[in-house]
């Protein structure tokens, strides 16, 4: 079962305001995977298997110190997978010949995080006594498979998407020479907290009581907890310009919300569910950020839901890393609030910029 749908709820005004349909361009991936025996989670839990799975496009390179210098690791965001990056509105804008993620040029690496895609995940089996994962294991995982599974010793940029955003963070402070850039997009380096971490609680227990829930061992999805966490991504991942423009009257806009919570439900795992949205229940990089010494890219959209800019934190966090740039994109008819950070043409310029000025010389 993919939670892929899941993601695309949550970039729900991208979806719906879609312009004119074109044919998407067959990227040449190469699937692979990788297995760690006996991975160790944070909490002291144990996988005798920990299965990886991830897809790569062009080739990598090795400088003259035998060190790889051309990959590029992507990182999906919370309910997604290494297939999320692969939405024209990300890869036909970066991955073409002269792009700034040409893959003629670069190594690019998107994988499916735990509990994601086809990697282990709950609903594999043992349901809600999988290991409670958060993103220190994710990272720790993404590590060992670069390291050990495709034989990659450093990357020329991480860049990721919400959850892949926080995760660039873990990045930055716990292997802070692994990689020359980071591009975390549509985050805070802050704890989850306030509304934040309420619509993700609100989420969670919505499943939790559900008496189809059945502590996680149900024999079909509890359809009314589901709906109602659904709902709360909707909701999280909207935009109000384009809802209104593309749902001006209430039948379509009641339309548009059966239409996804029917899609939603019916591809949604409860038990996948509240793993990944939980594992961001520890995150916190604040205390550390002095410590992320690689040059950050860091932008948010002003539209965004999740992480609305009124707060105020990125411009008083930004200063404690010593090579870091914080752009707030202003709303417009082209972001997608949450989901500006898939649109990769509202900030493809800087990106470009960024890329130029940490390239080695």
């Amino acid at each position: 079962m993919t939670n892929r749908l899941f993601l695309l709820a949550l970039l729900s005004a991208s979806i719906a305001s879609a312009q004119a349909p074109h044919a998407a361009t067959q990227w040449p991936t190469k699937d692979g995977a990788y297995d760690i025996s006996n991975f160790h989670f944070k909490d002291g839990e144990t996988l005798e298997k920990l299965h990886l799975h991830y897809l790569t496009l062009g080739t990598p390179h090795k400088d003259a110190s035998g060190h790889t210098d051309n990959a590029i690791l992507l990182l999906h965001g919370t309910g997604g997978s290494a297939h999320s990056l692969m939405s024209p509105v990300f890869s036909d804008v970066l991955f073409g010949p002269g792009q700034p993620f040409d893959i003629t040029k670069y190594f690019i690496i998107l994988p499916d995080d735990i509990g994601h895609g086809e990697s282990s995940k709950p609903s594999d089996g043992l349901h809600m006594h999988f290991p409670q994962y958060d993103y220190d294991d994710m990272v720790a995982s993404q590590h060992t498979m670069l390291v050990e599974g495709l034989h990659v010793d450093h990357l020329r940029l991480i860049l990721g998407t919400s959850m892949g955003c926080m995760q660039s963070f873990v990045w930055g402070e716990t292997y802070p020479q692994f990689s020359d850039a980071l591009a975390p997009f549509a985050c805070l380096p802050v704890e989850l907290a306030g509304r934040n971490r309420m619509w993700r609680y609100m989420a969670m227990e919505s499943i939790k009581h559900d008496p189809a829930w059945k502590d996680g061992e149900y024999t079909t999805e509890p359809a009314e907890g589901l709906r109602g966490a659904n709902d709360l991504i909707v909701i999280a991942g909207s935009v109000p310009l384009q809802m209104q423009k593309n749902f001006p009257t209430r039948a379509q806009a009641e339309a548009y919300v059966d239409r996804v919570m029917t899609a939603s439900i019916a591809h949604t795992d409860a038990n996948d569910f509240l793993y990944y949205v939980n594992a961001s229940r520890n995150y916190n990089p604040a205390p550390k950020l002095s410590t992320i010494t690689a040059p950050v890219l860091w932008i948010n959209s002003a539209d965004d839901f999740i992480n609305p800019p009124e707060l105020g934190i990125a411009e008083k966090m930004v200063g404690q890393m010593p090579h870091a740039k914080f752009i707030l994109i202003p709303i417009s008819d082209a972001t997608r609030g949450h989901g500006t950070h898939t649109q990769a043409a509202v900030w493809k310029n800087y990106l470009i910029d960024f890329m130029a000025q940490t390239e080695k010389k």
